[in-house]
């Protein structure tokens, strides 16, 4: 079979997937205790502008990375990508413990696998939306029972459908023992993900990841809380001299309202990647075909998969 990639909409050829940001938020909320007004996302008007300028910066696609603990819909997000025009990857599997514990305590490793290929292959939520992703997390400094079954469950879904695994790391630990249970498991590192990685921006750490061969997750673009933008073109820049380019992805994971123009809060917004980060990428002296690779190709190739069933 033709690889592809898995939208709430449909599938399409890799190479006319566009400009993608590979981690990011669009509806959804965490469960209580853990709402809050800027953590939900709620308003499929203010989705529809956010992409909208997002499409008109040349923006063409994104991956959404809600899952069921965080009240995922499958029916908003079609009906955003239909008014929106950019394609919508969604995402199976789960969130870190914290919100996902009720989903995982009482469920075994095939059960959870279950889970996931039905979601990647009949549809999410009551619909016939399929997922494109399996998400899988771990918490701060450890890899958990519920974490390990969850990354189980992950390779165990990946195998039977295809789909590529992206994970969530606490602050950009625990990253190389994802990649060792996930290849342990037998997924093969050109469909891993590793997520938040510029959490934790720690050169030697870096490069031991980006030599196992895994994509990795630069997606806290613009959050100078964490670290300045200019620390994550340093780091970039340096992986790409190293001939790691071929692995950076780029997003912002933007689930707040303050992180969206569209709320009204002064937020970066999607437009940020392509409109702000990608210019400085261009001025530290990275050539023009390298930052397409980082906006489009990169994307692509970490997003296709030959479906299995």
């Amino acid at each position: 079979m033709t690889p592809i990639v898995r939208t709430i909409l449909g599938d399409i050829p890799p190479e006319t997937l566009g400009l993608c940001l590979p981690h990011e938020h669009l509806y959804g909320w965490p469960p209580a205790p853990f709402a809050t007004e800027d953590l939900t996302l709620n308003h499929e008007d203010a989705a529809i502008r956010e992409l909208a300028r997002f499409r008109a910066a040349g923006g063409s696609a994104l991956v959404e990375m809600t899952t069921p603990d965080y009240n995922r819909d499958a029916a908003a997000l079609e009906r955003i990508a239909r008014a929106s025009g950019v394609h919508i990857i969604a995402a199976t599997g789960y969130n870190k413990e914290k919100f996902s514990a009720p989903f995982l305590q009482d469920a075994t490793v095939e059960e959870l696998a279950a889970r996931f290929v039905a979601e990647i292959t009949n549809g999410m939520d009551g619909t016939s939306c399929r997922a494109g992703v399996i998400k899988a997390s771990s918490t701060l400094n450890e890899i958990s029972p519920l974490a390990e079954k969850l990354f189980r469950a992950a390779a165990q879904a990946h195998h039977a459908t295809g789909a590529p695994v992206s994970t969530h790391t606490e602050k950009g630990t625990m990253a190389l023992e994802q990649v060792a249970l996930l290849t342990g498991e037998g997924v093969e590192p050109s469909h891993i993900i590793i997520g938040h990685i510029d959490l934790r921006l720690e050169w030697e750490f870096v490069l031991a990841l980006a030599r196992t061969g895994v994509f990795i997750g630069f997606d806290q673009v613009s959050k100078a809380q964490y670290a300045p933008d200019s620390r994550r073109v340093e780091f970039i820049a340096r992986l790409v001299a190293e001939g790691h380019g071929g692995q950076l992805l780029l997003s912002g994971d933007l689930a707040r309202r303050s992180y969206w123009d569209s709320y009204g809060l002064g937020g970066a917004g999607f437009t940020y990647i392509p409109q702000v980060f990608a210019p400085l990428l261009r001025q530290a002296g990275l050539a023009e075909e390298t930052v397409y690779g980082l906006l489009v190709d990169n994307p692509a190739r970490a997003l296709a998969f030959t479906p299995r069933s």
